[in-house]
């Protein structure tokens, strides 16, 4: 088993609208995605937002906490050799154009906070989304 750690947010517009990700065109998720050697979670948080949404006008609010799950494959199943710890930030941005950099994330989207849980393709990125979303 292979242990790994990501980093990611919870981004709102001035629309009050969340931001999504598809990744690989198959699910979707809250931006986030592996530290990279010598990055802290904060700053791999606003790469990988950067990365998959295009967003970089992002303020920083504060830390929403962590989770773990098992990661998804390009095919959209668990992978069942990488369990992941998930670092969350909250940020805010005026920034609305969405333009994802990373292939693999082929899309982003803007979304109201109350369709965002039925988007989310995993259980736990829902449930952990859920538990914050009154604080936001």
């Amino acid at each position: 088993m292979q242990y790994t750690e990501s980093a990611g947010g919870v981004v709102i517009n001035e629309a009050g609208l969340i931001l999504i990700v598809s990744q690989y065109g198959k699910s979707w998720s809250l931006p986030k995605g592996h530290l990279e050697p010598g990055e802290d979670a904060l700053t791999a948080a606003r790469r990988e937002i950067y990365e998959e949404s295009g967003v970089a006008d992002l303020e920083y609010v504060r830390p929403l906490g962590c989770y773990a799950r098992r990661a998804l494959t390009e095919r959209n199943v668990e992978d069942l050799l990488e369990w992941k710890t998930i670092h969350m930030f909250l940020f805010r941005t005026r920034q609305t154009e969405l333009r994802p950099i990373d292939p693999e994330n082929p899309e982003a989207r803007w979304v109201g906070k109350e369709d965002v849980p039925g988007m989310l393709t995993h259980p736990r990125d829902r449930e952990f989304f859920l538990g914050i979303v009154s604080s936001l």
